[in-house]
């Protein structure tokens, strides 16, 4: 068993990436305000991004992005007045393999003779029973490094006639903190024992994984597939984190998500030893943490199955870029330092390399 355990960074330097629904009063205008998700503490305001949002931005990025559609094969999603789910198959779909799903279709009698006359499903795997798969890549809440002032911008409407129409919304200035992890030995492997979250497969999926040659693992109650597969389905994804993009309010906040920090590593359980190392000073600006780097290499190294896997864009901080330098040369462990988009790369190339097949375990 082991996972890709990482923290991210992302610059906000004017942006208002996830909206929130809270009353107009909260935004401070009235009902012609929006307002931004943040997180209320004795310290003070701390934006946020959802992780439904970031997953939301990454599987648009996977689907849409030119050097990795063609590769990526996204479920269809279908919808029963307010309920809504994936195909519920991945065996053939990637999100679902990776992202994992729930899907538990009414069985009253107008709503399966709905399903049946709707064109748009022909190509959907049939249920049998409610299916449900935790998902094997999980990301946290992006938050704030530090409580920050949130900003009203006022606007108006005025290319009509008449008195212009006002509007406003909130905005901010932070840097937001992520972790994630990747369980490498789940990712590809389908369980059907009788368990919520692990019945993945039902008695149709179970003939397609027996049909398409899986290997079955019978000790388990599960289906793997091959080895290359699992590994391009992982790599794709790290691909698509290095040019990920989205969020809210774009057309007047243009704020690039990519992250400006990534450091990520293979470890032997899903625990995170990395939150730690990249704080925030006391101007609320980041800080690598000297000692916290350390303490994860003499605590964790019996855990740690990979080299250290550093992005920083250049330019974002370099001060402490150096100073993260100057750490790591001072303890005993590789590392490659590069552009996230680079160090991500090289992870995708790691996790596809025969060498390291045992991560996939």
């Amino acid at each position: 068993m082991a996972f890709i355990t990482g923290l991210m960074l992302f610059d906000c330097p004017a942006s208002a990436l996830n909206m929130s629904n809270d009353s107009p009063d909260e935004a401070g205008r009235g009902e012609m305000a929006t307002a931004v998700k943040f997180i209320r503490s004795k310290q003070g305001r701390f934006p946020y991004v959802s992780a439904q949002a970031f997953r939301y931005w990454l599987r648009t990025t996977l689907e849409n992005s030119p050097e990795l559609k063609e590769k990526w094969k996204a479920a269809p999603v279908f919808r029963e007045q307010k309920v809504a789910y994936s195909d519920g198959n991945p065996i053939r779909y990637w999100d679902d393999d990776l992202f994992g799903y729930m899907r538990a279709p009414s069985k009253k009698a107008d709503a399966v003779k709905k399903r049946e006359d709707d064109k748009t499903r022909k190509n959907e795997t049939p249920t049998s029973t409610e299916i449900t798969r935790v998902s094997p890549f999980k990301v946290s809440t992006l938050v704030a490094i530090s409580p920050i002032p949130i900003t009203y911008d006022f606007g108006t409407m005025s290319r009509h006639e008449g008195d212009p129409v006002p509007h406003g919304h909130q905005f901010y200035q932070a840097i937001l903190k992520g972790l994630f992890s990747l369980d490498l030995s789940s990712a590809g492997t389908f369980s059907y024992r009788n368990k919520t979250g692990f019945k993945n497969l039902d008695d149709n999926r179970i003939e397609e994984a027996k049909n398409s040659k899986l290997e079955d693992l019978n000790n388990d109650k599960s289906f793997r597939l091959p080895l290359d597969k699992r590994q391009e389905r992982i790599a794709t994804l790290l691909r698509g984190l290095g040019v990920l993009y989205g969020g809210a309010k774009q057309s007047v906040h243009y704020t690039d998500v990519t992250p400006k920090i990534f450091i990520g590593m293979v470890t032997r359980g899903g625990n995170n030893p990395l939150q730690y190392i990249i704080g925030a000073d006391e101007r609320g600006l980041p800080k690598v943490h000297e000692e916290a780097l350390k303490e994860v290499f003499n605590v964790w190294d019996d855990q740690i199955l990979s080299k250290l896997y550093v992005g920083w864009v250049q330019g974002f901080f370099d001060e402490q870029r150096e100073f993260l330098i100057q750490v790591l040369n001072k303890v005993d462990h590789t590392y490659e330092l590069n552009h996230p988009r680079n160090i991500l790369n090289l992870i995708a190339e790691d996790i596809t390399s025969s060498a390291n097949g045992a991560w996939l375990t």
